[in-house]
């Protein structure tokens, strides 16, 4: 293989390797190591990757592949043509698919990037072997991006490395996350990536796989006795405090493994039962230190249009001259939950749809809030992620039901994409008290999108409903070959465009066991990369005092006028600090909410808005509110309160557009939507 490798080298023509820029109009050579572009002054990209294959661990540091790649290290590839695509082979082969069907954990596990076949000179524009080369051919290498390296292609250290060192709350948030793994990776044929202590890394909070491993190279098959004993082998690398639970943890793993080898239903619930003791542990961890949110918001029209058909929560900061300002109102309701929700349909429609999602969805979270303040155990994950996607189906059908009730058909339909964080205060019996177990929910439809900002990094958490991402997820191309097709940013859903029943909320659970800053947008901001450009400067100004949160989101909307300015901005920005000092959940400086208090709407809607959304006798609110979304100890189906609510809320829409389409005939003032026919 090394000698194939070497050839490949020889067809290039040019040594030592040079940079490509990746500016469009200007493509020059530059001499590695140099941060910008001699000619233009364009920062250079460096990407580096991990290359998978027989014999790619042997391949001489310094040797030049395929015309394009430096091996800097044992599989650490640099890529020196950035802006040119990689090659791909018409038909992947069967262990590329499981890097795209598991796109959507990208935070954990890396990408496909391209293929290289020994002996085909990459750049070839038809990829076909030329002269002595094709002699060479072997087994196609896959070249993986998102990988656990640093930004000069270093490895990042391994968990087994990092290990004992940790808190006892990060140990087990690690063991967690790959519990949380093993399910989907087993499903796709690779939990065998789990059970190679060299093969698992960490970053700070976040474990992270650097290839995925075929359980077909395994003598038999992975089970949870394989996992428990990798665990089993850092026993001596356990916190004193959790080591007991965690070992008796692992022999019920083992046990539960022995039972079920022929019975898939028994390791199915013998998973749950461990996901549920190891959750109950990593809570009460967590528990032991204190969790203080802040949050601020910022929105703009932009500098291209005449109206903002976003909406967000908590409402943005009102700028004046001592400073910004929130009301004591503002932010009294419901100061864990952030919420941005970007309109379609036109300023008639498209705000009318992101302000009632909005509005419904404080409602239904005050509700929830109120029973989880009642349940005397922790809810599950599980649970507690089925409720709120039934809360978000309930909401989608109320705005759907508002535009069958305006005759509102294909292209003329209003919606609205979603993203919000619920940082849910359940309660964890500690020694120090019943303190909050930093649990914070993640709720996604369509594009707009959630970031993690910490010291060191910027972590995209949720993947966007559009063309590019289903083509992934499908196992059809990568990434960044979807995104060249003409319709990559098409949305797949939204929220009220459709019944419940077509609609797939993408909810998550994130662990805060650090500080950091939640960011949620909308695309006004996210399109062009200009986040993972710019989130460096603002971050640090704030974990370090010298920006406050209001300022930072103001300059993020500026930010997106100035760079983008093509849409409406919206962004909401949570800080999460995290430590042992005195216990103060949320900012004591606000004001404390009465029970059962919802925030008011402080946007103010167009004349054309108002009439679609109300009328002088009703407000569909006001009926969502008789048929407000109550949760319930844990159960699988939405309670029957929520289906006679929903009923309620129908017919009381229901009557409303009767009585707009009799008096006014408000469908005509519609103006032309975007383009939602993908939806």
């Amino acid at each position: 293989m090394t000698s194939s490798l070497a050839s490949d080298r020889s067809t290039s023509g040019r040594f030592p390797a040079q940079m490509q820029c990746v500016n469009p109009s200007c493509r020059a050579a530059n001499p590695l190591g140099q941060p910008l572009c001699v000619q233009c002054d364009t920062p250079l990209v460096y990407r580096y990757l991990w290359a998978v294959g027989a014999g790619t661990e042997t391949v001489a540091v310094g040797t030049e592949v395929g015309d394009r790649y430096l091996v800097i290290a044992p599989q650490v590839w640099l890529e020196t043509q950035p802006a040119t695509s990689p090659y791909l082979p018409d038909s992947l082969p069967d262990r590329a698919l499981p890097y795209l069907k598991l796109y959507a954990q990208r935070l954990h596990l890396p990408t496909l990037y391209g293929i290289h076949e020994p002996g085909y000179p990459t750049g070839h524009p038809t990829g076909h072997p030329t002269g002595h080369l094709a002699e060479h051919l072997a087994e196609p290498m896959l070249l993986l991006e998102n990988v656990p390296l640093d930004q000069t292609g270093k490895p990042l250290p391994t968990l087994a490395f990092s290990f004992k060192a940790a808190a006892p709350m990060r140990q087990l948030h690690w063991l967690w996350q790959l519990l949380e793994l093993w399910a989907p990776l087993l499903e796709y044929g690779a939990a065998s990536s789990l059970l190679l202590p060299g093969n698992i890394c960490v970053e700070g909070w976040r474990v992270w796989l650097r290839e995925l491993v075929d359980d077909r190279q395994s003598v038999q098959s992975p089970h949870l006795s394989d996992l428990a004993d990798l665990w089993l082998s850092w026993a001596e690398l356990l916190h004193p405090t959790i080591a007991p639970d965690l070992l008796q943890l692992c022999q019920q793993m083992q046990a539960d493994s022995s039972r079920s080898t022929e019975d898939t239903s028994a390791e199915d619930g013998g998973l749950r039962a461990i996901a549920l003791r190891l959750n109950q542990l990593l809570l009460e961890q967590l528990a032991q230190s204190t969790l203080r949110l802040t949050t601020a918001a910022a929105t703009s029209t932009g500098p291209r249009r005449s109206h903002n058909e976003d909406a967000c929560y908590p409402p943005p900061a009102r700028a004046t001259a001592s400073g910004f300002v929130n009301a004591a109102s503002e932010l009294a309701g419901l100061p864990q939950l952030a919420i941005v929700c970007d309109g379609i349909g036109g300023h008639a429609g498209g705000e009318v749809a992101s302000q009632l999602a909005v509005r419904s969805l404080q409602l239904q979270v005050q509700a929830l809030l109120n029973e989880v303040a009642q349940q005397p155990d922790i809810m599950s994950p599980d649970v507690v992620m089925q409720q709120l996607e039934a809360i978000i189906r309930v909401v989608n059908n109320v705005i759907a039901a508002q535009n069958d009730s305006q005759g509102r058909a294909a292209r003329q339909r209003m919606g609205t994409t979603l993203v919000m964080a619920l940082q849910l205060p359940q309660l964890v019996k500690t020694a120090r008290g019943d303190r909050n177990a930093h649990e914070l929910y993640l709720a996604h439809v369509g594009d707009s999108r959630a970031y993690w900002f910490t010291a060191s990094g910027c972590y995209l958490l949720t993947l966007d409903d559009d063309v590019a991402g289903r083509e992934v997820r499908m196992g059809r191309d990568t990434y960044q070959q979807a995104l060249t097709r003409a319709d990559a940013g098409i949305l797949i859903q939204a929220m009220g465009t459709r019944t419940a029943d077509a609609l797939y909320p993408n909810v998550q659970r994130f662990l805060l066991d650090a500080e950091g800053i939640l960011m949620l947008c909308s695309d006004g901001l996210s399109d062009n990369s200009w986040i993972e450009r710019s989130w460096k400067d603002l971050t640090h100004a704030v974990l370090d005092g010298t920006l406050s949160l209001d300022a930072a989101a103001q300059a993020w909307v500026t930010l997106a006028d100035t760079k983008n300015g093509h849409d409406n901005t919206s962004v909401v920005l949570m800080h999460a600090q995290v430590s042992l000092d005195q216990v103060h959940l949320f900012d004591p400086s606000l004001p404390q909410p009465p029970t059962g208090a919802v925030e008011p709407l402080e946007a103010e809607l167009s004349q054309a808005s108002k009439a679609l959304l109300y009328d002088e006798e009703s407000d569909p609110t006001a009926a969502l509110l008789e048929g407000t979304f109550t949760p319930t100890r844990p159960k699988f189906s939405l309670p029957w309160t929520t289906i006679l609510g929903l009923l309620a809320v129908l017919l009381a829409l229901g009557a409303i557009g009767f009585q707009l389409w009799r008096q006014t005939g408000m469908p005509n003032l519609q103006r032309p939507p975007q383009d939602t026919s993908q939806l």
